[in-house]
């Protein structure tokens, strides 16, 4: 299978490079991420060498790697190039977690890139290989939760949110929610572990439950009518930088990306205003909400925003905030299997679906309000 999504990788970007005013390398070289970095370093620096050129007769010395701090599905390096010139380069290697393709559509994302790029979001495609991409290198500081709480942030990420949304990418524009959450329920609910403990904990856990509690989920969004976009669907605060002193914000990886429900975007980046820790104390207020909205649906002239759109947009965001954690629940189960990456995936599903629970019976309540509200009007 891994072999397969190389060549598709290599085949799409080749593709792209008709959307890109760059030109996008491909190198077939793959890169074990479960290495350490000493181990790494040379063979980031041969697929550097292979992948572009004019570096290939550069000494090694003249190459420096260096860790980026970012998700808990990818690894990312920093990689400093002294040229023959003098001048200092800079670009990003993002290599793929193993088995994320059973998680995320590579195809798809490549596809994207080039669009997204020339709207002005992310770092530029550089080039592919054979599991990971190189991009140009962003100078800025990943945000953190509590930066996006602040009102002036918040303001700018709604407003390039917007903007994210209007971006056209060819192609088939069905909303991928539940496509995705079903594909992801079915891998999900058929897993083994060998770890005794883990196993256990899997057990405890009722599909029949789950699978109910989307298909009732999906029932009710349907009637919500949320315009369909192309959707970032992962707006953490680790895709989020700032250059500080440009006061420049960047949107960046966006693997998940897809057509999508608008309120599955906002409700899933309210949601992570809660952080890795699961701090949902920390999802914003209804306030704190509409100040996000009213930068979102009218950037230029904010407190001209009718009650009634406003109202419209929070039952919207706050029933699919509810698709989020479903979502991401599912997800992580099946990370939890795959994933290499030190992270406690078993316990984020908990943590998920037990934020879902706590918040169900409230909004949905509120959702059936609003819509027979809407009906009478």
């Amino acid at each position: 299978m891994g072999a397969v999504m190389i060549w598709n990788a290599i085949e799409v970007a080749e593709e792209a490079r008709e959307n890109c005013s760059s030109e996008i390398h491909s190198s077939h070289i793959t890169v074990d991420s479960s290495l350490s970095l000493p181990q790494m370093i040379p063979l980031i620096i041969e697929l550097c060498k292979d992948l572009f050129k004019k570096w290939s007769n550069l000494d090694d010395s003249r190459f420096s790697v260096d860790p980026i701090s970012g998700g808990i599905t990818n690894l990312l390096l920093k990689v400093s190039v002294l040229e023959e010139n003098g001048n200092n380069t800079c670009i990003t290697v993002r290599l793929y977690g193993p088995n994320t393709e059973y998680v995320i559509n590579r195809e798809r994302e490549l596809q994207a890139i080039g669009y997204l790029s020339a709207a002005g979001f992310g770092a530029k495609l550089l080039g592919v290989f054979g599991n990971g991409m190189v991009q140009s290198f962003i100078n800025a500081r990943t945000l953190t939760p509590s930066d996006m709480k602040m009102p002036k942030l918040a303001a700018e990420i709604a407003k390039q949110l917007r903007k994210f949304h209007q971006v056209e990418i060819p192609g088939s524009k069905e909303p991928q929610l539940w496509n995705d959450m079903f594909k992801f329920f079915d891998k999900a609910s058929t897993l083994k572990f060998d770890d005794i403990e883990k196993q256990k904990k899997y057990k405890e856990i009722s599909f029949e439950e789950v699978h109910n509690e989307v298909v009732e989920l999906k029932e009710l969004t349907d009637l919500l009518n949320s315009p369909v976009v192309f959707a970032h669907n992962d707006l953490l605060s680790g895709n989020l930088m700032l250059n500080d002193g440009e006061g420049k914000l960047y949107f960046i990886d966006f693997e998940y990306g897809s057509y999508n429900y608008r309120g599955f975007d906002i409700g899933n980046h309210f949601n992570e205003y809660a952080g890795y820790d699961c701090d949902y104390s920390l999802y914003p207020t209804k306030d704190e909400q509409y100040h996000f909205f009213r930068h979102y649906l009218a950037p230029e002239k904010p407190n001209e925003v009718s009650d009634k759109d406003l109202e419209a947009l929070y039952f919207e965001a706050n029933t699919f905030m509810l698709a989020s954690h479903l979502y991401w629940a599912l997800w992580a189960l099946i990370q939890a299997k795959m994933s290499p990456i030190d992270f406690d995936y078993l316990g984020y599903y908990f943590l998920r679906y037990e934020e879902y629970t706590k918040q169900k019976e409230k909004c949905i309540s509120l959702a059936r309000s609003y819509l027979s509200a809407s009906r009478i009007e």
